[in-house]
């Protein structure tokens, strides 16, 4: 029951840290891969170009996800062509709406036409899954993701909503969609109970794996060995209180 192994939902790992990708692709379990501008900026990547090219040369066998820079629907077009254009294997990140709110339908549409194999990112609701679906060429592969983890964070239960986007996309067989933002592993079991193709996890959650199964009574020994090793390392200690004025305890 918890072997992920035999998961239909696929692991992919989010990150940019190039040491880090490269250690989780040697990961038979870890079927693709996905990025943004914020963890490259976080991993300190200097040139986005370079970045790109050098993780696909050693990446090659499954898909990356690399996103658009540009605010302006022609320029993002304009991007998306480019991005493509460095590696077969790469899906182009798109959100679904610029900063100023507006929806990025007609480019996505023009770019599926065109046959890049896009992963259209920052979804919330049921409705804008609608809207993206209605604009992706049903016989060109595509990537849908939605930020459960967000979703979760303001007190919804992202799981009855990624239920439902899994049945609006039955129409189009090419596109999968990706449940993103993880908070915990429990949200991998959650992805599949739902029916998601995709869950894409940072290394601090996919680091936890091996703690699928794992006996709580065990777990439970751990954590207080661990409490006691760190009181021990730390040097912490209690005075022993004067009794006077005190209830002795009996």
């Amino acid at each position: 029951m918890l072997d992920i192994n035999h998961f239909r939902t696929k692991l992919f790992c989010d990150g940019a840290n190039l040491g880090s990708l490269l250690t989780w692709a040697a990961d038979p379990r870890i079927k693709g891969f996905t990025t943004n501008p914020t963890l490259m900026r976080k991993s300190h990547v200097v040139n986005y170009e370079i970045f790109a090219r050098q993780l696909t040369k050693v990446i090659s066998d499954r898909p990356i996800s690399f996103e658009v820079l540009a605010d302006d629907p022609e320029a993002m077009e304009q991007d998306a062509l480019t991005i493509a254009s460095w590696a077969p294997n790469i899906n182009v990140k798109v959100p679904v709406t610029n900063t100023w709110g507006a929806f990025t339908g007609s480019s996505l549409r023009r770019l599926s036409n065109a046959g890049v194999p896009l992963n259209v990112t920052a979804l919330f609701t049921l409705e804008q899954v609608e809207r993206v679906a209605d604009c992706l060429d049903p016989a060109k592969p595509a990537i849908i993701s939605i930020f459960a983890g967000r979703i979760a964070d303001t007190g919804i239960d992202p799981v009855p909503l990624m239920r439902q986007a899994v049945r609006l996309l039955e129409p189009l067989p090419h596109v999968e969609l990706l449940w993103a933002s993880p908070r915990e592993i429990l949200n991998i079991f959650q992805a599949e109970d739902a029916g998601c193709h995709i869950i894409t996890l940072v290394p601090e959650i996919l680091d936890k794996l091996n703690l699928i199964g794992k006996d709580l009574d065990a777990y439970s020994l751990e954590t207080v060995q661990m409490f006691y090793r760190d009181t021990c390392a730390a040097g912490y200690h209690v005075e022993a209180a004067k009794t006077s004025g005190m209830l002795a305890l009996s």
